[in-house]
């Protein structure tokens, strides 16, 4: 990488793969908004603020049933309240003077790709860094929302979500790295994959909302993560990246 390469480019760099395996995903979310009633410009307007599959799913799964505007909003704020578990999570990486502002513009600016990536961001987080991969993740998404919807139904759902698994290839290039080089990280993704894994087969657990596991699970492990391994200010590595 360019040396003098800014946090913006190379947000924008690390968010090209991201956008094609959104492109992927959001092509099917497509088809649903389709069905759904919406139209291309609708589903791109509606996916460029939303940006998560989940909660698209279950706001066009609602309006195609003529639910109230209400409940479409209240079933998006459910399914995507992990974000502000990522959010909290993230402003452990900023400098201590980053405004307050470029915190909340980042802040909303996460997606699970896109955080993934900043968290693992080498030093202080640059908010412009993540300004860039949402960037080009988000566009993306949103013209692949409305490119399914222009496709309406053409290609079989089954096989326009078979490529969403280039995302977790990604997901996987972003924990393997950081989990070879800290054991504890490494114990943290092993313990993280075992209890979804039971908490996703046991009795009366797996009859949860699978969001909720996933705030449940998250809550957890961080935090005895963190009363094993707290962070440190006073990191070496971390640098001054506004």
């Amino acid at each position: 990488m360019n040396g003098t390469e800014s946090p913006f480019r190379r947000g924008l760099r690390d968010g090209i793969p991201i956008a094609l395996g959104y492109f992927a995903v959001a092509f099917s979310l497509g088809i649903i908004a389709s069905s759904a009633g919406l139209n291309a410009v609708e589903g791109f307007i509606g996916s460029l603020f939303t940006r998560a599959s989940a909660g698209e799913y279950g706001g066009y799964s609602s309006i195609a049933v003529q639910a109230s505007i209400m409940e479409v909003v209240l079933i998006c704020i459910i399914a995507n309240l992990r974000y502000l578990l990522m959010g909290a999570a993230l402003t452990q990486k900023f400098h201590p003077d980053t405004p307050q502002w470029k915190r909340l513009l980042a802040a909303c600016c996460i997606t699970d790709e896109v955080f993934g990536i900043s968290i693992a961001y080498k030093g202080y987080l640059a908010p412009s860094y993540t300004y860039g991969a949402m960037l080009v993740s988000g566009v993306m998404w949103a013209v692949g929302t409305a490119s399914g919807i222009i496709a309406g139904g053409s290609l079989p759902v089954n096989i326009v979500s078979a490529l969403s698994v280039s995302l977790y290839g990604m997901f996987i290039a972003i924990i393997i790295p950081p989990s070879r080089k800290n054991h504890k990280i490494l114990a943290a993704v092993a313990v993280s994959f075992l209890l979804s894994w039971l908490c996703a087969t046991l009795p009366y657990v797996s009859d949860m909302n699978s969001t909720t596991r996933i705030i449940i699970l998250t809550i957890l492990i961080s935090a005895a993560m963190a009363c094993i391994k707290p962070v440190s200010h006073n990191n070496s590595d971390h640098i001054q990246s506004r």
